[in-house]
């Protein structure tokens, strides 16, 4: 079965833990959703958070959204002018049959900025 990057992001309103925690399960959730994921299919992940993120580690809050025999890398976005604040970004590396045109990256929140061109309303 052919091996696929899938990417989303979304943004939280505030750094805490429940904010941290719920826009990642629905991130999460939305991944799965629109591609049709179950646990299974997940290889490994990537997850970076902006440095004004610190109350809770995202990676964390993905694990408890569902990936729990995945392995994570949690990472800390690059900090330089310009960059979305508050943003939390997800790599998935995925087994699928999906073509790369029919992988649905997911783009929530403030992070919709990133890629409009991915957005869906």
């Amino acid at each position: 079965m052919p091996v696929r990057a899938l990417r989303g992001a979304t943004t939280v309103d505030a750094d805490t833990e429940s904010d941290v925690r719920a826009r990642v399960g629905v991130l999460v959730a939305a991944l799965f959703a629109r591609n049709d994921l179950v646990t299974d299919d997940i290889i490994s992940a990537v997850v970076t958070a902006t440095v004004d993120i610190s109350s809770f580690h995202p990676a964390t809050a993905a694990r408890a959204a569902g990936l729990v025999d995945v392995p994570i890398l949690g990472a800390q976005e690059i900090d330089t002018v310009g960059t979305l604040p508050r943003c939390i970004r997800l790599l998935l590396h995925i087994e699928t049959d999906r073509t790369k045109a029919e992988i649905e990256h997911v783009f929530l929140e403030g992070a919709v900025v990133l890629r409009p061109d991915l957005a869906r309303p």
